[in-house]
Formats: C-alpha cells, structure tokens, sequence
C-alpha cells in the first residue's frame, strides 16, 4: 500500500502567482483611464465657469452654443482622426471647410435649393480629398506636403470665388435649421448631425474591417501590405473620408453662420489635430479613438467660450491651445517608452 507523499518542506497551497497582465487588458485599462481623465478635465472647465460667470456660462442658450460650435469642428476631427491613426495628416481641412462653403453658396448654387447647397458643400469635400489621396496614396508625396499645397491652393480659390465678400445665404430652407424652433427637445439640429457622425465614426473604426485596416496602416504600412492590405487604396479612401468630414462641416458652418467666407475654417487644422491628439489618437500612426477625440473638441470648445466670457484675449487662447499640444505629445512619447 503506497503512503501518501507529503508535499516538500516550504510548500504551501498558495495559488501561484498570476502572470502579467495581457497586453490587450493593459490597452483597454489606458483607454480608460484616459477617457476618465479627459471627463475629469471637462468638468474641471464647467466648474470653473459656474464659479467665474456662473450666470452666462451656466445659461442654456450658452450651453447650447457650445455644442453648436462643437459640432462643425467636431465633425472635422472624426475625418481627422482616421488620418493620423493610418500615420497620415491633412493640414487643408480648415481650406476645404472654407472652398466648400463659399462655392455652396454662391447664387448659381442657392438657386437649386437645400439639396443644391448640400450636394454642392459634400461634392467638394469629396473632390479636394480625393486630390490629397492621389497625391498621396499614389502620387507618391509626403501628406505633410500634399495637404500644405491643398491649403494653399483652396484659399485662394476661395478669395478669388467670393472677391472677399462674405455671400448671404436666402434659402429658407437652410436659415430655418439655424433657428430655435428647429431644436429637437432642445437639441439644435447641428448637434445631432454630429453626434451621428461620431457615432458611425467610433463604429467603422472599431467594428469594420476598413477600421482594422486604418490601425494596421499607420502601425506598420509594410507589415500591413504584406498581410494582403492594399495601403495606398485605403490611404486613398481616408483622404476621401477626410475630405467628405469637411463637406459635412461647411454644410453645418453655412447653417450656423448663415453665409459662405472664405476665411471660413481658419486654424481649424489646428484644432482638429490637437482635439485627436489630447483625445489619445497616437501621431504617429496605430492608435486611435473617436471617443477621445469628441471629448478633445468639447475641452477646446469649452475653454474658447470661457475665455470669450472673461474677455480673454484669443492670442493668449492659441499659446494655451499650443502649449496642451505640447504636453500631449510629451505625455504620448513618454507613454509609448513605458511600454
């Protein structure tokens, strides 16, 4: 009969302990934490609106301004995110925002309607991007460039359109969806356009093949193209995306404003690129999130109607846009030597 062997001196009954922990846990715990800082960032904003101008900053109409303001850029800064997450960057988005609203509201354009001054915002978009993708994707030219000529290119186009006239718009159609009368339980319409942006944005991004494409483009674009991925036909379709953002915009910039301008969308790169950037997008391509970004624009929109509300100077308003780029960035580096 065999005697039970004791266990070895030293041994106890301890469970082992557990390993490290899976790289994907670790990503979703940064999102996390990440997204609960920029929540926490934001209702610092709204505190310190409700102690310096708690009448004005608190009010509803200001509120919904915010988010109204929010919106156009907003939209621009999906388009954006999709960029940088593949490695790429689109210095035009503030130029196209501006072509496509002034050539929208031309007079021969306002005479084919709402449809037309829609059609006519989306198809320039949609054709400024695609110049940027051939140019790029196929072209063969550093995004940086591209997008720097398109910028150019776009302005002038557009000063020469409007001979620097702001062009009024008088279609019904389009100043009613500016009134309050249009709001949706409060909402204005604007806000729902950009809310369904962001969402059909987080979900091709996150639940589409085309999405699982973008990140393996900016992570490793030979990598990705040894895998099967066509990466100069998806950074094509990402300047198309891009440019279709930016369409999308100057459709909601000419309802807010009630008018086309050439210096419509000035430093709107700026902001867009900054929003991506504090939001967790990685600059140099691989990560992104739309979430993060959303909550970006609502950080910057927030802090440019608190310092209009304290009669801040907007000089002062772009060192401290510049300067939370720079900490973004530093905090992105020093994240990724950690890891």
């Amino acid at each position: 009969m065999t005697q039970p062997v004791s266990p070895p001196r030293g041994a106890t009954d301890k469970a082992p302990p557990a390993g490290p922990r899976p790289a994907w846990s670790t990503l979703v715990f940064r999102a996390d934490v990440r997204t609960l800082s920029l929540l926490g960032v934001l209702a610092a904003l709204v505190v310190i609106g409700g102690i310096t101008k708690p009448d004005e900053f608190l009010d509803t109409r200001n509120l919904q301004l915010v988010l109204t303001q929010a919106s156009v850029i907003g939209v621009v800064t999906v388009g954006m995110t999709f960029v940088i997450t593949s490695g790429g960057i689109d210095l035009s988005v503030g130029a196209i925002v501006a072509l496509a609203s002034v050539w929208a509201t031309t007079v021969a354009t306002q005479e084919y309607g709402f449809g037309g001054i829609l059609f006519t915002a989306v198809l320039v978009g949609v054709g400024c991007g695609l110049v940027n993708g051939l140019l790029i994707a196929y072209g063969g030219m550093v995004p940086f460039i591209a997008t720097l000529a398109m910028l150019a290119s776009a302005r002038g186009l557009a000063l020469q359109i409007t001979d620097g006239r702001t062009q009024i718009v008088t279609v019904d159609g389009i100043l009613d969806l500016g009134e309050r009368d249009a709001y949706v339980f409060g909402v204005p319409p604007l806000v729902l356009v950009f809310a369904a942006v962001t969402v059909i944005g987080w979900l091709v991004l996150n639940r589409t093949t085309f999405g699982r494409r973008t990140v393996a483009v900016g992570g490793n674009a030979e990598a990705a193209r040894l895998a099967g991925i066509d990466v100069r036909r998806q950074r094509l379709y990402l300047y198309l995306l891009s440019g279709l953002c930016c369409g999308i915009a100057a459709f909601l910039l000419i309802i807010l404003s009630g008018s086309g301008q050439n210096t419509n969308g000035n430093l709107y790169e700026l902001d867009a690129i900054a929003a991506a950037i504090i939001g967790g997008t990685l600059l140099s391509g691989g990560r992104g999130t739309i979430t993060g970004s959303v909550l970006g624009v609502l950080i910057f929109t927030t802090i440019t109607n608190l310092f209009a509300l304290n009669n801040l100077q907007s000089d002062v308003q772009q060192i401290a846009k510049g300067a939370i780029i720079v900490a973004a960035v530093l905090v992105q580096r020093r994240t990724a030597s950690t890891t």
